[in-house]
């Protein structure tokens, strides 16, 4: 029999062939992408890791076991810290156009960027644990699934000037992290069988965040001026 995240990774083939073929993953993965469409992405994208720890932190506090919340745990730590670190380093390269430029206002989350972290701050806070679990594993398991796709092109170009991103999402600790968030979310679904339409749609509702994150990143979405 098949496990949830199977089911769930099935039932929203159709997003994720959507999400393989956005402008921006295409142009990312052949090396072609405008640094400044890749400089609003990490922004965004920044801000979106914060409020992804915050979802993370939350579904470690209702964990069934110390096992669960460990993981959760650090995986929101892993947010603060490494990912963060990495937006960080990649946002002060010469290519972004931002090395020993003048600080700049901070960026503020576009309406996509606050609609998904919202969704799963809400969701982590308020749904069963086990729906909470099925909402936070898109975002593992697409990034993931992305990483492997894109990485034999990165590493067979030099030059190429997204290898390090690729690379971090390749790597076999995001990998095996994704294996277990997994884990986890199909044994919260076999702990409580009745979610698992809620977890589904939880699920569904996330992938297709990250869908349109990737679509707003390439258009460098903003909020529409007042009046």
């Amino acid at each position: 029999m098949s496990s949830f995240s199977d089911r769930a990774w099935a039932a929203t083939a159709e997003l994720r062939r959507a999400i393989d073929e956005l402008a921006f993953l295409t142009e990312l993965g052949e090396g072609t992408l405008a640094p400044a469409v890749f400089r609003h992405y990490l922004e965004q994208d920044a801000l979106y890791l914060g409020g992804y720890a915050r979802a993370l932190a939350l579904l470690a506090a209702r964990a069934p076991d110390p096992g669960a919340a460990a993981f959760w745990a650090g995986s929101a730590q892993n947010c603060g810290v490494v990912e963060t670190q990495l937006h960080a380093d990649l946002l002060s390269t010469d290519l972004l156009g931002s090395a020993g430029a003048p600080p700049a206002r901070p960026p503020e989350p576009s309406p996509t960027c606050l609609g998904y972290t919202s969704y799963l701050v809400a969701t982590a806070a308020t749904a069963p644990y086990a729906v909470a679990a099925a909402a936070v594993l898109p975002c593992y398991w697409v990034y993931a699934d992305v990483g492997a796709r894109l990485a034999p092109v990165a590493r067979a170009a030099a030059d190429h000037p997204y290898r390090r991103w690729v690379a971090t999402y390749d790597a076999e600790p995001f990998q095996l992290a994704t294996a277990r968030a997994r884990a986890l979310t199909d044994a919260a679904a076999e702990a409580s069988p009745a979610e698992e339409p809620a977890m589904l749609a939880a699920f569904t509702v996330a992938a297709r965040y990250e869908l349109e994150f990737w679509r707003a990143a390439h258009v460098r979405e903003s909020w529409a001026p007042a009046g």
